[in-house]
């Protein structure tokens, strides 16, 4: 079954994780993305621990499957003649280079859009290509920290933490993803390609949208809560008996079916409590309650309680809970991934759920410079001879 982007070849140039990402999400909707590695080097993500059958890393398989793997030198006038004639024949170009790295290589967007004005280009980097950040390098860690989400992670009366996941690169990642589909659909009226320049910090100012607007309106600076929500009350994990569980209640209709379940109704009409806004502003005498009536039950009956009367709940489960969670193994998100040399290995399968043309796995995670010679040939119809010289010359 084809894929929704099944015509659009894509030059990945991008590496470890915020380009990857994006691009992996391109190449499960269909696409074909070549990507571009240095020689001999690769991307440095193919180093990183820990390793399938000690030798194909967990981290470069988790994110780059149904992808083609090219080595070329940039850096060498033939790689870079090799290059042009791809982007001619190709939709999308990305990188995640620190900005000024393209144009030191006489492959920025201004001058590729000579050779295909079609052609979409997407930078991703820490600070975007302008301002007085620009041309500083920036990990996962640094747009957490500079972003404010690790301000608001935590404990109250604890220090600032980063989010378990590398949500700085894949946030970015998936703007990415989302503002190259764009341009793709604009060009289908307007013929033309365009630049599009992604932060990874403008995106952590993005995704935090509500805590920015809560500042904006009312001056006051958001702090860590833990695991509750700033506005809504009760809205976070209580400890039980054996575990923890998580509660959101939102609502009128929601805060009495609560107080019935943890055996306190004369909490119902209390006037400190009697929307969620109030819990918040009260809770310091709300939550002692809460939390002794919570430690009573185990989580698992909780759970049977508070689903009993329609209340949003669940269970706070670790890795190896979620891989075995019922519901996880209905909708199959863990995925066996065919491989020559491990058999298959497993992965986490595209969220999307399309009913024509559905996300696929096609292509294992690609050994370095494994399809170099096959898109040659294929794209700039190379023969055997004229490959086997670039590789004696180090450009691929």
């Amino acid at each position: 079954m084809e894929g929704p982007l099944q015509n659009i070849r894509i030059l990945d140039l991008t590496r470890i994780l915020a380009g990857p990402y994006a691009t992996m999400i391109l190449g499960d909707l269909g696409a074909d993305i070549l990507k571009i590695e240095r020689p001999e080097e690769g991307d440095a993500a193919r180093g990183n621990g820990p390793f399938w059958s000690e030798e194909y890393s967990t981290y470069f398989m988790s994110l780059n499957r149904n992808k083609r793997s090219i080595t070329l030198d940039l850096s060498h006038l033939k790689g870079k003649e090799l290059f042009v004639e791809m982007v001619k024949q190709s939709d999308v170009v990305i990188e995640n280079f620190v900005p000024g790295t393209m144009t030191s290589w006489g492959l920025d967007y201004q001058e590729l859009q000579n050779h295909n004005p079609g052609l979409v280009y997407a930078a991703i980097s820490g600070f975007g290509q302008d301002g007085p950040y620009a041309r500083r390098p920036a990990l996962d860690v640094v747009v957490q920290g500079m972003g404010g989400i690790m301000s608001v992670t935590g404990e109250p009366d604890g220090g600032p933490i980063r989010v378990g996941a590398s949500i700085g690169d894949m946030t970015a990642g998936l703007y990415c993803a989302i503002g190259i589909l764009a341009a793709l659909q604009e060009r289908t009226k307007s013929k033309k390609g365009q630049m599009l320049d992604i932060s990874m910090l403008d995106c952590q100012v993005a995704l935090q949208e509500n805590a920015f607007s809560r500042y904006l309106a009312t001056g006051e600076v958001p702090q860590r809560l833990g695991t509750r929500h700033p506005v809504s009350t009760p809205f976070q994990a209580f400890k039980t008996q054996d575990s923890w569980v998580v509660v959101a209640i939102t609502g009128s209709e929601m805060w009495p079916l609560f107080c019935s379940a943890i055996d306190r109704v004369d909490l119902i009409d209390d006037e400190r409590f009697t929307s969620g806004w109030l819990r918040t502003q009260n809770y310091d005498e709300l939550e002692p309650i809460m939390r002794e009536a919570m430690l009573t039950k185990t989580t698992e009956a909780w759970l049977r309680n508070l689903i009993a009367l329609n209340l949003p709940c669940g269970p706070v489960n670790s890795i190896d809970q979620v891989v075995a969670d019922p519901q996880i193994t209905h909708r199959e998100m863990i995925i066996d991934i065919a491989h020559p040399k491990l058999s298959s290995y497993k992965g986490v399968r595209s969220p999307l759920r399309l009913s024509r043309t559905p996300p696929t796995v096609n292509r294992y995670a690609p050994d370095l410079s494994e399809h170099t010679d096959e898109v040659l040939h294929e794209l700039l119809g190379l023969g055997v001879e004229a490959i086997k010289r670039l590789r004696d010359e180090k450009v691929i």
